[in-house]
Protein backbone atom coordinates (compact mmCIF):
# COMPACT_ATOMS: atom_id res chain seq x y z
CA UNK A 1 0.00 0.00 0.00
CA UNK A 2 1.31 3.25 -1.11
CA UNK A 3 0.36 5.67 1.96
CA UNK A 4 0.76 9.53 1.62
CA UNK A 5 3.30 11.08 4.24
CA UNK A 6 0.46 13.22 4.92
CA UNK A 7 -1.42 10.40 7.42
CA UNK A 8 1.83 11.25 9.23
CA UNK A 9 2.12 14.62 9.99
CA UNK A 10 -1.36 14.50 10.66
CA UNK A 11 -0.75 11.58 13.46
CA UNK A 12 1.95 12.92 14.84
CA UNK A 13 0.91 16.94 15.06
CA UNK A 14 -2.53 15.57 17.21
CA UNK A 15 -0.06 13.49 19.38
CA UNK A 16 0.69 17.26 20.41
CA UNK A 17 -2.40 16.53 23.02
CA UNK A 18 0.05 13.44 24.77
CA UNK A 19 2.51 15.97 25.15
CA UNK A 20 0.38 18.39 27.21
CA UNK A 21 -0.19 15.77 29.79
CA UNK A 22 3.48 14.67 29.84
CA UNK A 23 4.47 18.42 30.40
CA UNK A 24 2.19 19.16 33.17
CA UNK A 25 3.08 16.17 35.32
CA UNK A 26 6.32 16.73 34.97
CA UNK A 27 6.41 20.26 35.44
CA UNK A 28 4.31 20.22 38.64
CA UNK A 29 6.08 17.61 40.45
CA UNK A 30 9.28 19.83 39.81
CA UNK A 31 7.58 22.88 41.12
CA UNK A 32 6.31 21.74 44.22
CA UNK A 33 9.36 21.46 45.69
CA UNK A 34 10.25 25.05 44.90
CA UNK A 35 10.89 27.40 47.39
CA UNK A 36 9.14 30.09 45.68
CA UNK A 37 6.13 27.63 45.23
CA UNK A 38 6.08 26.56 48.94
CA UNK A 39 6.57 29.97 50.33
CA UNK A 40 3.38 31.30 48.29
CA UNK A 41 1.59 27.64 48.77
CA UNK A 42 2.96 26.42 51.75
CA UNK A 43 1.77 22.45 52.08
CA UNK A 44 2.34 19.60 53.98
CA UNK A 45 2.09 15.90 51.95
CA UNK A 46 -1.92 15.94 51.83
CA UNK A 47 -2.14 19.16 50.32
CA UNK A 48 0.92 18.14 47.52
CA UNK A 49 -1.02 15.45 46.97
CA UNK A 50 -4.58 17.23 46.45
CA UNK A 51 -2.41 19.38 43.80
CA UNK A 52 -1.75 16.50 41.70
CA UNK A 53 -4.84 14.55 42.32
CA UNK A 54 -6.85 17.43 41.37
CA UNK A 55 -5.83 17.12 37.56
CA UNK A 56 -6.56 13.73 37.82
CA UNK A 57 -10.19 13.76 38.98
CA UNK A 58 -10.43 16.32 35.92
CA UNK A 59 -8.32 13.53 33.77
CA UNK A 60 -11.03 11.32 35.05
CA UNK A 61 -13.94 13.31 34.49
CA UNK A 62 -12.81 14.80 31.21
CA UNK A 63 -12.14 10.63 30.15
CA UNK A 64 -16.13 9.95 30.82
CA UNK A 65 -17.40 12.96 29.41
CA UNK A 66 -14.88 12.49 25.76
CA UNK A 67 -17.00 9.98 24.24
CA UNK A 68 -20.44 12.33 23.83
CA UNK A 69 -18.13 14.72 22.18
CA UNK A 70 -16.41 12.86 20.12
CA UNK A 71 -19.28 11.26 18.34
CA UNK A 72 -21.66 14.57 18.84
CA UNK A 73 -19.22 16.48 17.25
CA UNK A 74 -16.47 14.48 16.21
CA UNK A 75 -12.84 13.91 17.02
CA UNK A 76 -11.11 16.62 14.72
CA UNK A 77 -13.43 19.71 16.94
CA UNK A 78 -13.12 17.57 20.39
CA UNK A 79 -9.33 17.75 20.07
CA UNK A 80 -9.85 21.46 19.00
CA UNK A 81 -12.27 22.07 21.98
CA UNK A 82 -10.08 20.18 24.41
CA UNK A 83 -6.98 21.95 23.45
CA UNK A 84 -9.14 25.77 24.41
CA UNK A 85 -9.91 24.22 27.48
CA UNK A 86 -6.10 23.54 28.55
CA UNK A 87 -5.01 27.22 27.78
CA UNK A 88 -7.45 28.21 30.04
CA UNK A 89 -6.48 25.77 32.93
CA UNK A 90 -2.62 26.67 32.53
CA UNK A 91 -3.27 30.51 32.78
CA UNK A 92 -5.78 30.01 35.74
CA UNK A 93 -2.31 27.85 37.17
CA UNK A 94 0.24 30.60 36.21
CA UNK A 95 -1.84 33.10 37.47
CA UNK A 96 -2.95 31.79 40.92
CA UNK A 97 -2.76 33.56 43.84
CA UNK A 98 -4.78 30.98 46.11
CA UNK A 99 -5.32 27.27 46.46
CA UNK A 100 -8.71 27.44 45.56
CA UNK A 101 -8.12 29.25 41.86
CA UNK A 102 -4.65 26.91 41.64
CA UNK A 103 -7.04 23.50 42.47
CA UNK A 104 -9.54 24.86 39.60
CA UNK A 105 -7.09 25.65 37.23
CA UNK A 106 -5.75 21.93 37.42
CA UNK A 107 -9.30 20.37 37.38
CA UNK A 108 -9.93 22.15 34.05
CA UNK A 109 -6.50 21.31 33.03
CA UNK A 110 -7.51 18.05 33.48
CA UNK A 111 -10.76 17.52 32.13
CA UNK A 112 -8.79 19.12 29.14
CA UNK A 113 -6.32 15.96 29.23
CA UNK A 114 -8.85 13.34 29.98
CA UNK A 115 -10.85 14.41 26.41
CA UNK A 116 -7.30 14.32 24.52
CA UNK A 117 -5.97 10.87 25.68
CA UNK A 118 -9.26 9.35 24.85
CA UNK A 119 -9.67 11.15 21.28
CA UNK A 120 -6.25 11.51 20.33
CA UNK A 121 -5.27 7.74 19.55
CA UNK A 122 -9.18 7.33 18.34
CA UNK A 123 -8.52 9.65 16.12
CA UNK A 124 -5.28 8.65 14.87
CA UNK A 125 -6.59 4.74 14.49
CA UNK A 126 -9.73 5.63 12.68
CA UNK A 127 -7.23 7.81 9.79
CA UNK A 128 -4.47 5.27 9.91
CA UNK A 129 -3.84 2.68 7.16
CA UNK A 130 -4.17 -0.66 9.13
CA UNK A 131 -0.58 -1.62 7.96
CA UNK A 132 1.24 1.19 10.19
CA UNK A 133 -1.65 2.09 12.82
CA UNK A 134 0.30 1.21 15.83
CA UNK A 135 3.04 3.23 14.46
CA UNK A 136 0.78 6.10 14.59
CA UNK A 137 -0.93 5.88 17.37
CA UNK A 138 2.70 5.17 19.39
CA UNK A 139 3.08 8.93 18.62
CA UNK A 140 0.67 9.39 21.50
CA UNK A 141 3.08 7.75 23.36
CA UNK A 142 6.29 9.29 22.23
CA UNK A 143 4.81 12.73 22.68
CA UNK A 144 4.23 11.96 26.56
CA UNK A 145 7.76 10.68 27.18
CA UNK A 146 9.11 14.59 24.97
CA UNK A 147 6.56 16.57 27.47
CA UNK A 148 8.27 14.78 30.34
CA UNK A 149 11.82 15.37 29.50
CA UNK A 150 11.26 19.28 28.22
CA UNK A 151 9.75 19.88 31.68
CA UNK A 152 12.14 18.74 33.66
CA UNK A 153 14.91 21.11 31.80
CA UNK A 154 12.63 23.81 32.11
CA UNK A 155 12.26 23.38 35.58
CA UNK A 156 15.92 23.21 36.44
CA UNK A 157 16.86 26.09 34.10
CA UNK A 158 14.13 28.06 36.12
CA UNK A 159 14.92 27.05 39.63
CA UNK A 160 17.70 29.16 39.74
CA UNK A 161 15.54 32.25 40.03
CA UNK A 162 14.62 33.84 43.04
CA UNK A 163 10.86 35.37 42.54
CA UNK A 164 7.83 33.89 41.84
CA UNK A 165 8.77 33.37 37.95
CA UNK A 166 10.50 30.18 38.98
CA UNK A 167 7.45 28.44 38.66
CA UNK A 168 5.32 30.83 36.65
CA UNK A 169 7.65 30.34 33.89
CA UNK A 170 7.21 26.83 32.94
CA UNK A 171 3.30 27.00 34.09
CA UNK A 172 2.99 29.48 31.06
CA UNK A 173 4.95 27.43 28.70
CA UNK A 174 2.91 24.85 28.94
CA UNK A 175 0.60 27.17 26.81
CA UNK A 176 2.77 27.33 23.51
CA UNK A 177 1.95 23.76 22.72
CA UNK A 178 -1.83 23.82 23.41
CA UNK A 179 -1.88 27.21 21.01
CA UNK A 180 -0.04 25.23 18.45
CA UNK A 181 -2.90 22.97 18.87
CA UNK A 182 -5.44 25.00 18.85
CA UNK A 183 -4.51 26.98 16.16
CA UNK A 184 -3.59 23.57 13.90
CA UNK A 185 -6.36 21.32 14.26
CA UNK A 186 -8.48 22.97 11.86
CA UNK A 187 -6.03 22.23 9.17
CA UNK A 188 -6.20 18.47 9.57
CA UNK A 189 -8.98 16.22 8.36
CA UNK A 190 -12.00 14.85 9.88
CA UNK A 191 -11.89 10.99 10.37
CA UNK A 192 -13.18 8.98 7.73
CA UNK A 193 -15.28 6.75 9.63
CA UNK A 194 -16.75 9.43 11.70
CA UNK A 195 -17.68 11.29 8.10
CA UNK A 196 -19.14 8.22 7.63
CA UNK A 197 -21.17 7.62 9.98
CA UNK A 198 -22.49 11.08 10.06
CA UNK A 199 -23.65 10.51 6.23
CA UNK A 200 -20.85 12.83 5.05
CA UNK A 201 -19.66 10.27 2.16
CA UNK A 202 -18.02 12.54 -0.24
CA UNK A 203 -16.32 14.17 2.28
CA UNK A 204 -15.55 10.90 3.54
CA UNK A 205 -14.05 9.86 -0.01
CA UNK A 206 -12.05 13.01 -0.39
CA UNK A 207 -10.28 12.57 3.35
CA UNK A 208 -9.26 9.20 2.66
CA UNK A 209 -7.85 10.26 -0.69
CA UNK A 210 -5.62 12.68 0.80
CA UNK A 211 -4.52 9.88 3.69
CA UNK A 212 -4.27 6.94 0.99
CA UNK A 213 -3.56 7.93 -2.48
CA UNK A 214 -2.06 11.83 -2.68
CA UNK A 215 -5.52 12.52 -3.52
CA UNK A 216 -6.82 10.30 -6.15
CA UNK A 217 -10.14 9.47 -5.37
CA UNK A 218 -10.75 6.63 -7.85
CA UNK A 219 -7.98 4.91 -6.97
CA UNK A 220 -8.39 1.08 -5.56
CA UNK A 221 -7.28 1.62 -1.72
CA UNK A 222 -9.37 4.44 -1.41
CA UNK A 223 -12.48 2.71 -2.84
CA UNK A 224 -12.12 -0.16 -0.83
CA UNK A 225 -11.67 1.26 2.27
CA UNK A 226 -14.41 3.41 1.97
CA UNK A 227 -16.90 0.12 0.59
CA UNK A 228 -15.47 -1.63 3.97
CA UNK A 229 -16.52 1.45 6.25
CA UNK A 230 -19.82 1.96 4.76
CA UNK A 231 -20.71 -1.91 4.69
CA UNK A 232 -20.09 -1.56 8.28
CA UNK A 233 -21.81 1.60 9.13
CA UNK A 234 -24.94 0.33 8.12
CA UNK A 235 -24.86 -2.79 9.34
CA UNK A 236 -24.76 -1.12 12.69
CA UNK A 237 -27.46 1.20 11.49
CA UNK A 238 -29.73 -2.04 11.22
CA UNK A 239 -28.53 -3.72 13.65
CA UNK A 240 -26.95 -2.69 16.71
CA UNK A 241 -27.58 -0.67 19.82
CA UNK A 242 -25.62 2.98 20.47
CA UNK A 243 -26.35 3.29 24.17
CA UNK A 244 -23.91 2.31 26.86
CA UNK A 245 -25.44 -0.23 27.82
CA UNK A 246 -24.23 -2.05 25.13
CA UNK A 247 -20.85 -2.14 27.15
CA UNK A 248 -22.04 -4.67 29.49
CA UNK A 249 -23.28 -6.83 26.86
CA UNK A 250 -21.88 -10.10 25.49
CA UNK A 251 -23.81 -10.64 22.09
CA UNK A 252 -22.56 -12.66 19.18
CA UNK A 253 -19.29 -9.88 19.17
CA UNK A 254 -17.96 -10.14 22.45
CA UNK A 255 -18.51 -6.67 22.98
CA UNK A 256 -18.40 -6.93 26.87
CA UNK A 257 -15.28 -8.94 26.17
CA UNK A 258 -13.43 -6.42 24.47
CA UNK A 259 -14.44 -3.36 26.98
CA UNK A 260 -12.78 -5.46 29.99
CA UNK A 261 -9.70 -6.12 27.85
CA UNK A 262 -9.37 -2.64 27.20
CA UNK A 263 -10.01 -2.00 30.71
CA UNK A 264 -7.48 -4.13 32.21
CA UNK A 265 -4.78 -3.03 29.75
CA UNK A 266 -5.12 0.27 31.34
CA UNK A 267 -4.92 -1.09 34.99
CA UNK A 268 -2.27 -3.48 34.40
CA UNK A 269 -0.26 -0.58 33.14
CA UNK A 270 -0.89 1.41 35.81
CA UNK A 271 0.05 -1.48 38.06
CA UNK A 272 3.39 -2.32 36.38
CA UNK A 273 5.36 -0.43 38.91
CA UNK A 274 6.35 2.75 36.78
CA UNK A 275 4.51 4.75 39.27
CA UNK A 276 6.74 2.95 41.84
CA UNK A 277 9.70 3.84 40.11
CA UNK A 278 9.33 7.31 39.16
CA UNK A 279 7.67 7.80 42.94
CA UNK A 280 11.38 6.77 44.53
CA UNK A 281 13.29 7.51 41.26
CA UNK A 282 14.35 11.48 42.26
CA UNK A 283 15.46 10.48 45.77
CA UNK A 284 17.47 7.56 44.67
CA UNK A 285 19.27 9.99 42.29
CA UNK A 286 20.13 12.59 45.11
CA UNK A 287 21.33 9.36 47.30
CA UNK A 288 23.78 9.06 43.99
CA UNK A 289 25.14 12.43 43.94
CA UNK A 290 23.52 12.32 40.10
CA UNK A 291 21.54 15.64 39.68
CA UNK A 292 20.83 15.29 36.57
CA UNK A 293 19.84 11.51 36.14
CA UNK A 294 16.14 12.43 36.42
CA UNK A 295 16.82 14.23 33.26
CA UNK A 296 18.67 11.17 31.75
CA UNK A 297 15.61 9.17 32.79
CA UNK A 298 13.68 11.28 30.60
CA UNK A 299 15.99 10.77 27.20
CA UNK A 300 16.00 7.06 28.09
CA UNK A 301 11.87 7.24 27.88
CA UNK A 302 12.10 9.04 24.42
CA UNK A 303 14.62 7.13 22.88
CA UNK A 304 13.33 3.41 24.15
CA UNK A 305 9.50 4.33 22.67
CA UNK A 306 10.98 4.88 19.30
CA UNK A 307 11.40 0.95 18.60
CA UNK A 308 7.83 0.90 19.00
CA UNK A 309 6.55 3.45 16.60
CA UNK A 310 9.07 1.81 14.42
CA UNK A 311 7.98 -2.00 14.46
CA UNK A 312 5.47 -2.60 16.62
CA UNK A 313 3.32 -3.36 13.65
CA UNK A 314 6.13 -5.80 12.51
CA UNK A 315 6.25 -7.62 16.52
CA UNK A 316 2.64 -7.36 17.22
CA UNK A 317 1.07 -6.50 19.90
CA UNK A 318 1.00 -9.40 21.91
CA UNK A 319 5.06 -10.20 21.85
CA UNK A 320 5.55 -6.50 22.58
CA UNK A 321 3.58 -6.57 25.95
CA UNK A 322 4.68 -9.84 26.95
CA UNK A 323 8.50 -9.14 26.63
CA UNK A 324 7.85 -5.60 28.23
CA UNK A 325 6.33 -7.32 30.94
CA UNK A 326 9.43 -9.55 31.65
CA UNK A 327 12.03 -6.83 31.69
CA UNK A 328 9.96 -4.80 33.72
CA UNK A 329 9.65 -7.63 36.18
CA UNK A 330 12.72 -8.44 36.25
CA UNK A 331 14.47 -5.08 37.04
CA UNK A 332 11.74 -4.78 39.81
CA UNK A 333 12.77 -7.78 41.30
CA UNK A 334 16.49 -6.58 41.23
CA UNK A 335 15.72 -3.01 42.34
CA UNK A 336 13.28 -5.08 45.23
CA UNK A 337 16.18 -6.97 46.27
CA UNK A 338 18.71 -3.98 46.47
CA UNK A 339 16.54 -1.71 48.80
CA UNK A 340 15.15 -4.43 50.61
CA UNK A 341 19.25 -5.75 51.65
CA UNK A 342 20.99 -2.37 51.29
CA UNK A 343 17.94 0.51 51.81
CA UNK A 344 17.16 2.27 55.06
CA UNK A 345 13.84 3.65 55.88
CA UNK A 346 14.04 7.79 57.17
CA UNK A 347 11.95 10.59 57.40
CA UNK A 348 12.39 14.38 56.13
CA UNK A 349 10.70 16.56 58.89
CA UNK A 350 11.31 19.15 56.59
CA UNK A 351 8.99 17.76 53.67
CA UNK A 352 6.77 15.58 56.05
CA UNK A 353 7.79 12.43 54.01
CA UNK A 354 9.00 9.02 54.33
CA UNK A 355 12.09 8.04 51.72
CA UNK A 356 14.70 5.19 51.29
CA UNK A 357 18.34 6.05 51.98
CA UNK A 358 20.48 3.63 50.20
CA UNK A 359 23.87 2.82 52.44
CA UNK A 360 26.39 2.54 49.61
CA UNK A 361 26.74 4.59 46.23
CA UNK A 362 27.57 0.69 44.52
CA UNK A 363 23.78 0.27 45.15
CA UNK A 364 22.76 3.59 44.48
CA UNK A 365 24.46 3.02 40.76
CA UNK A 366 23.32 -0.25 40.55
CA UNK A 367 19.30 0.56 41.51
CA UNK A 368 19.74 3.76 39.07
CA UNK A 369 21.04 1.54 36.02
CA UNK A 370 18.02 -1.18 36.71
CA UNK A 371 15.65 1.84 36.84
CA UNK A 372 16.82 2.50 33.50
CA UNK A 373 16.12 -0.83 32.10
CA UNK A 374 12.77 -1.02 33.50
CA UNK A 375 12.05 2.53 32.19
CA UNK A 376 13.06 1.31 28.52
CA UNK A 377 11.10 -1.86 29.31
CA UNK A 378 7.75 -0.05 29.90
CA UNK A 379 8.51 2.97 27.06
CA UNK A 380 8.67 0.47 23.69
CA UNK A 381 5.94 -2.05 25.10
CA UNK A 382 3.35 -0.90 28.02
CA UNK A 383 3.40 2.81 27.08
CA UNK A 384 2.36 3.21 23.49
CA UNK A 385 -0.13 -0.57 23.45
CA UNK A 386 -2.01 0.88 26.09
CA UNK A 387 -3.16 3.56 23.42
CA UNK A 388 -3.05 0.95 20.40
CA UNK A 389 -5.05 -1.70 21.71
CA UNK A 390 -8.05 -0.03 22.88
CA UNK A 391 -7.93 2.17 19.92
CA UNK A 392 -8.17 -0.49 17.41
CA UNK A 393 -10.70 -3.32 19.12
CA UNK A 394 -14.27 -1.74 19.42
CA UNK A 395 -16.59 -1.44 16.63
CA UNK A 396 -17.74 2.12 15.53
CA UNK A 397 -21.04 2.41 17.08
CA UNK A 398 -19.64 2.42 20.38
CA UNK A 399 -15.89 3.57 19.85
CA UNK A 400 -15.70 6.42 21.51
CA UNK A 401 -18.19 5.18 24.07
CA UNK A 402 -16.18 2.35 25.15
CA UNK A 403 -12.63 4.53 24.69
CA UNK A 404 -14.14 6.85 27.02
CA UNK A 405 -14.84 4.22 29.94
CA UNK A 406 -11.53 2.10 28.91
CA UNK A 407 -9.40 5.58 29.36
CA UNK A 408 -11.33 6.34 32.86
CA UNK A 409 -10.14 3.84 34.46
CA UNK A 410 -6.37 4.61 33.42
CA UNK A 411 -7.00 7.89 35.63
CA UNK A 412 -9.05 6.24 38.29
CA UNK A 413 -6.27 4.08 39.12
CA UNK A 414 -3.63 6.60 38.20
CA UNK A 415 -4.61 8.54 41.13
CA UNK A 416 -5.74 5.14 43.57
CA UNK A 417 -1.80 4.11 42.92
CA UNK A 418 -0.64 8.03 43.63
CA UNK A 419 -2.24 7.11 47.27
CA UNK A 420 -0.80 3.35 47.69
CA UNK A 421 2.37 3.49 45.33
CA UNK A 422 4.99 3.23 48.63
CA UNK A 423 3.01 -0.08 49.12
CA UNK A 424 3.47 -1.25 45.36
CA UNK A 425 7.52 -0.94 45.46
CA UNK A 426 7.56 -4.57 47.48
CA UNK A 427 5.16 -5.76 44.51
CA UNK A 428 7.34 -7.29 42.25
CA UNK A 429 5.36 -10.21 40.48
CA UNK A 430 3.20 -8.09 38.17
CA UNK A 431 5.29 -8.02 35.44
CA UNK A 432 4.63 -12.15 35.13
CA UNK A 433 0.70 -11.88 36.11
CA UNK A 434 0.53 -9.72 33.30
CA UNK A 435 2.79 -11.53 30.73
CA UNK A 436 0.63 -14.08 31.31
CA UNK A 437 -2.39 -12.66 31.28
CA UNK A 438 -2.10 -11.13 27.94
CA UNK A 439 -0.86 -14.23 26.66
CA UNK A 440 -4.06 -16.23 27.61
CA UNK A 441 -6.96 -13.67 27.23
CA UNK A 442 -5.30 -10.77 24.42
CA UNK A 443 -5.35 -11.55 20.77
CA UNK A 444 -3.24 -10.69 18.84
CA UNK A 445 -5.09 -7.08 16.45
CA UNK A 446 -1.87 -6.32 13.98
CA UNK A 447 -2.49 -6.02 10.25
CA UNK A 448 -6.21 -5.73 10.77
CA UNK A 449 -8.56 -3.06 10.26
CA UNK A 450 -10.86 -1.54 12.20
CA UNK A 451 -13.55 -3.25 10.64
CA UNK A 452 -12.27 -6.62 10.34
CA UNK A 453 -11.67 -6.69 14.37
CA UNK A 454 -15.26 -8.52 14.45
CA UNK A 455 -14.00 -11.28 12.82
CA UNK A 456 -11.25 -11.75 15.81
CA UNK A 457 -13.45 -11.13 18.72
CA UNK A 458 -16.74 -12.73 17.97
CA UNK A 459 -18.05 -16.23 18.07
CA UNK A 460 -18.43 -16.53 14.48
CA UNK A 461 -15.16 -16.34 12.70
CA UNK A 462 -15.79 -16.25 8.45
CA UNK A 463 -13.00 -18.64 8.10
CA UNK A 464 -15.32 -21.37 10.18
CA UNK A 465 -18.29 -20.55 8.61
CA UNK A 466 -19.76 -20.15 5.08
CA UNK A 467 -23.42 -19.12 3.81
CA UNK A 468 -25.43 -19.90 0.82
CA UNK A 469 -27.39 -16.59 0.14
CA UNK A 470 -28.53 -14.92 -3.11
CA UNK A 471 -26.27 -12.54 -3.32
CA UNK A 472 -25.44 -10.31 -5.62
CA UNK A 473 -22.11 -10.72 -7.23
CA UNK A 474 -18.97 -10.22 -5.51
CA UNK A 475 -16.95 -7.54 -7.40
CA UNK A 476 -12.81 -7.65 -7.44
CA UNK A 477 -13.34 -3.38 -5.80
CA UNK A 478 -15.36 -4.93 -2.85
CA UNK A 479 -14.95 -8.66 -2.20
CA UNK A 480 -13.04 -8.21 1.29
CA UNK A 481 -16.62 -6.32 2.21
CA UNK A 482 -18.47 -8.99 0.79
CA UNK A 483 -16.69 -11.61 3.85
CA UNK A 484 -17.32 -8.55 6.12
CA UNK A 485 -21.47 -8.97 5.32
CA UNK A 486 -21.56 -12.40 5.56
CA UNK A 487 -20.54 -12.21 8.63
CA UNK A 488 -22.76 -9.62 9.93
CA UNK A 489 -25.45 -11.54 8.32
CA UNK A 490 -23.89 -14.67 10.88
CA UNK A 491 -24.61 -12.01 13.46
CA UNK A 492 -28.39 -11.37 12.58
CA UNK A 493 -28.82 -15.07 12.72
CA UNK A 494 -27.77 -15.59 16.06
CA UNK A 495 -29.00 -12.42 17.48
CA UNK A 496 -32.72 -13.34 15.74
CA UNK A 497 -32.51 -17.16 14.72
CA UNK A 498 -33.13 -18.29 11.06
CA UNK A 499 -36.87 -18.92 9.86
CA UNK A 500 -37.28 -21.98 8.75
CA UNK A 501 -38.90 -21.58 6.18
CA UNK A 502 -36.25 -19.36 4.52
CA UNK A 503 -34.54 -21.40 2.21
CA UNK A 504 -30.82 -21.24 3.32
CA UNK A 505 -28.09 -23.68 4.42
CA UNK A 506 -25.20 -22.91 7.02
CA UNK A 507 -22.65 -25.21 6.25
CA UNK A 508 -20.22 -25.49 9.48
CA UNK A 509 -16.49 -26.27 7.65
CA UNK A 510 -13.59 -28.23 9.84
Amino acid sequence: MNESSYVYVCAAFSAIGGLLFGYDIGVISGILTMSHFREKFPSGPAKEGSIVSSLLAGCFFGALVSGYFADKIGRKFSILGASMVFIVGSVLQATATTFIQLYFGRVVAGVSIGILSMIVPLYQSEISPKEIRGRLISFQQWSITIGFAISFWINYATEKFDSSAQWRIPLWIQNVPALILAFGMPFLPFSPRWLVHSDRDEEAITVLAKLRAGGDRTAVAVQKEYTEIKDNVRFEREFAAKNYSELVKRGPENIRRRVLLGIFIQIFQQLNGINAIMFYAPQIYNNAGIDLSTGINGFVNILATIPAILWVDRWGRRPTLISGSIIMGASMLVIGSILAINGTKYFDSSLGKNFIKLDNKASSLAVIIFIYIFVAGFAYSWGPTRWIYPAEIYPLRIRGKAMSITTAFNWLFNFVLGQIVPILLNSITWGIIMAISVHIFYPETKGNSLEEMDSIFSNIHPNNISISRQHYPPSPLNSESINIGQQRENFRDLESGIPEEEEEEIYLST
